[in-house]
């Protein structure tokens, strides 16, 4: 593995909320990788991708400055 850090950290126990979606298997694929590359610098062991996912989401989210501001702009 190259050098440096993922942008996901090790991933903490959160009741969920059920979604269903359907993705494109290289998406899958990735998702796979990125759990082997992440368990591989946390120590743990591969997480799922379901398990991924949704925190992948919320790092995309904090981190978009348009919707940051926006979620400002109107109080949320």
């Amino acid at each position: 593995m190259s050098g440096g850090k993922l942008k996901l950290g090790a991933l903490e126990d959160d009741t969920p909320v059920k979604v269903t979606m359907d993705l494109p298997a290289s998406i899958h694929r990735d998702l796979l990788a990125y759990a082997q590359m992440l368990a591989s610098q946390t120590g743990g062991k591969p997480a799922e991708p379901a398990k991924l996912a949704p925190r992948m989401l919320e790092r995309f989210m904090a981190t978009d400055r348009v919707f940051v501001r926006g979620r400002r702009g109107r109080g949320a």
